[in-house]
């Protein structure tokens, strides 16, 4: 008997590990063996190693490949390493891989099911069209203003010290994401930096908090069976977050409608484009646009009537846009001031810009001075380059939704098959660290993006915020408001190394997005000489 149930067991482990484990194997698709790919899968579970450096180690093993065979848990994913791969899929054969794999559904988790980044087909095609010209460069000059008030209030909490200040930049860092969130997209005045506990910052923080076991055991329970997760009402969201949020939305938009109130923020552009009155305005887009703008695709119409948007619809985007901001774009901050630090000349002549600049527009920047600076998007360009991938795990995914077949070019390569619903990941974070396509990944070098260097760039290989269609619809937001904030901050400190720096950075694997593992511990010293 006890045979039996041995074998049944070892039966059961070979059918659903053994040959799972084995699936691009059999296509001829190179793989790690079976055994590393469980042991990679189980240190990413119990959070061992972080996901960027489970990827880079999947994308290093097999360097001569345009693609690669891993797994996530039981599902087969391939990676796409190959710059003219990820161009044909991403852009050319986009119709066959439109969509993200969805975390949660909208009869799971409405809010989380109706974003944008979780919508498919054509409900996503609509929504993208919808919301495109909210992102415009004019739209992104109007938000400027919020963005300039919530940057200069976290400037003045710190002025006026003669000596250094230690400060924990993450967690000053999303306090002025949060208050540009607050008031770009919500319409809300928040001071996160002075007033620390106010219910707006304290949402958002446990909104956000997608780390820890329970959250990973979740996350893991609706990718194996979304059935059973909706039957058990798993939710990623506590019900009083999206008590709070819809709330929030719904009373902003009856005062906004009742009072003839128009403020140009995210509530206003959502409201208009439920009219069908938001129109784009690209005549305006700024000359000298960032080399890490990804550019908007105008394909995606659709037969959907935008007067069909619901409160909830419009308070999903706007939940989206405050979770996609809110961490990653404090991270980008975070990563770029960790290298300036370390590096006092890089830091020194970018506030050389600063101070120029500053003179230009006799002490108060503008949009457009802000959009001219050139060595401002160096830095911010190689920090993307250097340290970071978008999303913030530092990869981006598609789902087939069509058949696909990916030709064999290189000897010894197969037709690949892809069948509707596989996973395809393109590893940026990887990609961006590859040393056959950025020399020195390791070194902080924003001289890689110099007007003169950024040509010699491989084309689809610098991908901070996706590829395509399905790119990143807030990348100008998020620019913008990164360099905001480090202007407003060098313009009045050096941020400098203290005792409680660790150097080197080590990558935290307990976070769902990439961080410090011990926090950015640095210090915020008065300038001696400033432009006033």
């Amino acid at each position: 008997m006890y045979m039996i149930i041995l074998a049944f067991t070892c039966a059961l482990f070979w059918l659903l590990v053994i040959w799972r484990f084995n699936h691009w194997k059999r296509k001829g698709v190179p793989q790690l063996d079976v055994w590393t790919a469980l042991v990679n899968n189980f240190k990413g579970i119990l959070q061992y190693v972080s996901v960027a450096d489970n990827v880079t180690q999947i994308h290093c093993a097999f360097p001569e490949t345009r693609y690669t065979g891993a797994y996530q848990f039981l599902s087969p994913i391939l990676f796409i390493r190959d710059p003219e791969l990820i161009k044909q899929i991403m852009i050319k054969d986009f119709e066959h891989f439109v969509d993200h794999r969805q975390i949660m559904t909208e009869e799971c988790e409405p809010l989380w099911g109706k974003n944008l980044l979780s919508l498919k087909g054509d409900k996503w095609k609509f929504m993208r069209a919808t919301l495109s010209p909210s992102f415009t460069s004019s739209k992104m000059k109007a938000m400027f203003e919020f963005m300039s008030e919530c940057a200069y209030n976290f400037v003045r909490h710190f002025e006026g010290e003669s000596k250094t200040i230690t400060v924990e930049l993450k967690d000053f860092f999303t306090r002025y994401t949060n208050d540009v969130i607050a008031s770009a997209a919500f319409g809300l005045s928040c001071n996160s930096v002075k007033e620390r506990d106010n219910e707006f910052y304290e949402m958002v923080k446990e909104a956000t908090n997608l780390t820890g076991f329970l959250t990973n055991l979740k996350f893991l329970s609706v990718m194996i069976s979304p059935t059973l997760s909706k039957i058990l009402g798993v939710h990623l969201f506590d019900n009083k977050i999206t008590t709070f949020f819809r709330r929030l939305v719904k009373e902003n938009i009856e005062s906004r409608e009742k009072s003839g109130i128009v403020r140009m923020d995210m509530i206003h552009l959502l409201m208009e484009a439920r009219k069908g009155e938001l129109k784009h305005d690209e005549e305006f887009e700024h000359k000298s646009e960032s080399f890490t703008v990804v550019q908007e695709h105008q394909k995606n119409k659709t037969q959907y009537d935008s007067k069909l948007l619901t409160d909830d619809d419009l308070t999903a985007q706007a939940l989206i846009f405050l979770l996609a901001g809110f961490d990653t774009v404090s991270a980008l901050i975070c990563f770029a001031s960790y290298e300036l630090a370390i590096d006092p000349i890089i830091q020194n002549k970018l506030q050389d810009e600063i101070d120029t600049t500053l003179q230009e527009c006799k002490g108060r920047v503008t949009y457009d001075a802000l959009m001219k600076m050139e060595y401002m998007d160096m830095v911010v360009s190689e920090t993307y380059c250097c340290c970071l991938g978008w999303p913030a795990t530092g990869v981006t995914d598609r789902v087939c939704v069509k058949p696909y077949t990916i030709e064999p070019v290189k000897e010894g390569e197969k037709p690949v098959h892809i069948k509707k619903g596989e996973l395809i990941w393109v590893p940026i974070y990887a990609i961006h660290r590859d040393e056959n396509l950025y020399p020195e990944p390791e070194r902080f070098n924003p001289e890689r993006f110099s007007h003169e260097n950024k040509s010699s760039i491989r084309s689809y290989t610098y991908l901070p915020f996706g590829l395509g269609p399905r790119a990143c619809i807030g990348n100008r937001f998020a620019l913008l408001e990164a360099k905001t904030l480090l202007f407003y901050v060098l313009s009045k400190f050096d941020i400098v190394v203290v005792d409680k720096s660790v150097i080197p950075l080590k990558i935290s694997p307990k976070q769902f997005t990439l961080t410090a593992e011990h926090g950015f511990w640095f210090g915020f010293k008065p300038r001696v000489a400033n432009v006033k």
